[in-house]
């Protein structure tokens, strides 16, 4: 067996975890990531056949069964991530009735999965419905997106519009817009299943006054997501105070989606 902790994607999560908590997304224990892992791959690392314990999943991921992630512990902070991989991390699988993840390595002081673990299944769920290459769930709590949250309208056509309108690479980075809910209590299967719905439209899903879910083909993909949504909440809440005398018209916002062949959500826009 090769060295797991030389595995590209326990190093690669690893280096996620630091930067974004570097970057001062994810505060204390705030914040979890998940990806969905190549069998083949895990399985020059570890045996697949050594379960070290079962830990019950709270709901029915009968449809993930067999799927192995690798994904943040509960109560972890991402700043430790790095230098102690395997009491902060945990690589799970999916048990065939759905019901129980099979720890396979990690959570070595006895913890288990983030409890956001529910909401990010439902979303792997969900994106892997629209886009079979679909790996990564990344949850942040950026802070120009959440003070953003505090002052606009939380409605998906206006936030995304006002985020198009800030920065001309938005509508090309995200130009099927940004799921929004209203503010709901966290770790619960509802709002779960409330973030799985909007990932069937949406790769960003904003959780109001709390985070962001951001997903991808890859942690770049999901990280560069939420980092163009920051940047984009940062630049709004610098001006959002100011008398506006310059954005970027619907029309513009026509032109660059178009240029760059994205597809875009023509009813965003008043065109």
């Amino acid at each position: 067996m090769k060295d797991i902790l030389k595995a590209p994607f326990l190093i690669e999560m690893a280096d996620t975890a630091a930067n974004m908590y570097r970057l001062g997304w994810d505060e204390r224990n705030g914040g979890n990531i998940s990806c969905l892992l190549d069998e083949t791959e895990v399985g020059e690392y570890l045996d697949l056949g050594c379960v070290i314990r079962e830990i019950p999943l709270g709901f029915d991921g009968a449809e993930l069964a067999g799927r192995i992630f690798i994904v943040t512990g509960t109560g972890k902070y991402f700043k430790n991530v790095k230098a102690d991989p395997e009491t902060n991390l945990g690589i799970i699988r999916i048990s065939k009735d759905g019901s129980k993840a099979e720890l396979l390595w990690g959570y070595k002081d006895g913890g288990k999965f983030t409890s956001e673990l529910p909401a990010h299944l439902m979303s792997h769920k969900a994106r892997l419905s629209v886009d079979v290459d679909h790996k990564v769930v990344v949850h942040s709590h950026p802070t120009y997106t959440l003070a953003m949250n505090r002052v606009h309208v939380l409605e998906e056509r206006a936030f995304t519009r006002s985020l198009w309108q800030t920065c001309s690479e938005c509508i090309i980075v995200f130009p099927d817009g940004i799921g929004v809910l209203p503010w709901m209590v966290c770790g619960t299967n509802e709002i779960g299943e409330a973030t799985a719905k909007q990932m069937l439209n949406h790769r960003l899903v904003i959780w109001g006054i709390h985070g962001i879910y951001g997903t991808g083909n890859s942690l770049d993909e999901a990280f560069g997501l939420i980092e163009t949504v920051e940047k984009a909440a940062q630049l709004y809440m610098l001006t959002a105070h100011m008398p506006i005398i310059n954005t970027i018209k619907d029309e513009e916002l026509k032109a660059l989606a178009e240029t760059f062949g994205v597809n875009y959500r023509k009813d965003y826009l008043d065109v």
